[in-house]
C-alpha cells in the first residue's frame, strides 16, 4: 500500500516557519514528506532539509516524494528525540527551523495490518518503529489491572477505563488478546450501551491510550522540546501540530515556560534566579484548521499549530 498522508495546516505551519533559502531546517516527524517537500521549494541551492522519521514506510516514501531535491535533502531513520544526535553525526550544530507533526499517519491507519485501526480485524501491534520488541500484545496481556487503568485514564481520557482494564484482565484470563477485533470485542461488554449508542467508537480512547504508551509519545515531546529550541538559530522557529489536548498541553506548557523561565516569587522586585528566556511564543493561541480544510480533510479536525521563535 502505498504511503498516504494529508499534511495537516500545512500553509500555516509553512508560513510560521518563515523559510529562509539559504537556512538549515528540520523535519522531525517526516512521515510522506508533505512539509518537507514544501520547505524544499522555498530552498535554494546551498539550502538543506533533514528529514527524520522511524517508520521504514515513510522513509521509503518521503525518498520517493522528495527526489527532485535530493541535492538538498539527508533523510534519516531515528526518533526526533535524537536529533541532536542526528545532526551531529552531519556536522550541524544548528539550524533555522524544526517542524513536528505528532500522531498517527493517515498510511498507519489506513494500512490494517499495522493495527493502530480499530475499524478492521489485525494482529495488536501500534508501532511506529517496527524494530522496537515491545508491541501493543504486550501491554494489553502483560500489564497488571493497575497499570492498564493508569494508561487508558491517563492517556485515554476516557471515564470507564476502571472497568475496561478489569475485563481486559478478566478476558486474558480465558486466552490471550492477540488482535485488535478480540480487545475491541473486550472494550465494548466493558461501556453501557446506552453510551455506545452516542459516542463515538467505544474503543478508540483505549487504542490511543495504548498507543500512546508503547510509543512513549508523550514522554518523547516532553523530554525533546526544549533541547529542539536550544538548536536553533536566533530568529529560528520550531513549529509543532498535536492532535489530542494531552499533547498539545505539554507544547503549551513548555513553550510558556521557555519564555518565562523566572521562578522567583511574585513578590520579588527583581530576579534572582538568573533563568533567562529562549524566546517568544508567536500563538498565544494555537492555530486552527480553517472550514476548508475540515471539509477537504476530516483527520484535521483536532489539529492545533504552536509556534516558538528562538531569541538569542
Amino acid at each position: 500500500m502505498e504511503f498516504r498522508h494529508k499534511s495537516v495546516l500545512l500553509d500555516e505551519s509553512i508560513d510560521a516557519l518563515q523559510i529562509k533559502p539559504d537556512g538549515i531546517y528540520v523535519d522531525g516527524t517526516l512521515g510522506g514528506g508533505g512539509h518537507s517537500f514544501e520547505i524544499c521549494s522555498r530552498l535554494s541551492e546551498h539550502g538543506r532539509l533533514i528529514g527524520i522519521d522511524q517508520d521504514a514506510a515513510a522513509i521509503e516514501a518521503a525518498t520517493r516524494r522528495l527526489s527532485k531535491f535530493q541535492d538538498r535533502v539527508t533523510i534519516v531513520r531515528s526518533n526526533y528525540c535524537e536529533m541532536r544526535q542526528v545532526l551531529g553525526r552531519l556536522g550541524i550544530t544548528s539550524v533555522d527551523g524544526v517542524i513536528l507533526d505528532l500522531g498517527v499517519s493517515s498510511y498507519q491507519l489506513d494500512t490494517a495490518e499495522r493495527g493502530f485501526t480499530y475499524r478492521e480485524d489485525a494482529p495488536l501491534d501500534m508501532r511506529m518503529d517496527q524494530r522496537q520488541p515491545l508491541t501493543a500484545k504486550d501491554i494489553v496481556n502483560e500489564y497488571s489491572e493497575m497499570e492498564l487503568y493508569r494508561i487508558i485514564r491517563d492517556y485515554g481520557e476516557d471515564r470507564f477505563a476502571k472497568n475496561i482494564a478489569r475485563h481486559i484482565v478478566n478476558a486474558r484470563k480465558e486466552k490471550a488478546l492477540e488482535t485488535t477485533g478480540e480487545l475491541i470485542h473486550v472494550i465494548k461488554a466493558a461501556i453501557p450501551m446506552k453510551v455506545r449508542a452516542t459516542g463515538g467508537h467505544p474503543a478508540k480512547r483505549t487504542f490511543q491510550a495504548i498507543r500512546i504508551e508503547l510509543n512513549r509519545e508523550l514522554e518523547v515531546l516532553d523530554e525533546s522540546l526544549e533541547d529542539m529550541v536550544d538548536l536553533l538559530n536566533d530568529r529560528g522557529r520550531i513549529c509543532v501540530i498535536t492532535f489530542h489536548s494531552l499533547e498539545d498541553r505539554i507544547v503549551k506548557s513548555r513553550f510558556r515556560n521557555m519564555e518565562d523561565p523566572c521562578t522567583c516569587p511574585k513578590e520579588f522586585p527583581v530576579c534572582v534566579c538568573g533563568k533567562k528566556p529562549k524566546g517568544r511564543v508567536v500563538t498565544k493561541k494555537p492555530i486552527v484548521p480553517s472550514e476548508a480544510e475540515l471539509e477537504e480533510n476530516s483527520r484535521a479536525k483536532s489539529s492545533k499549530l504552536r509556534v516558538f521563535e528562538r531569541i538569542r
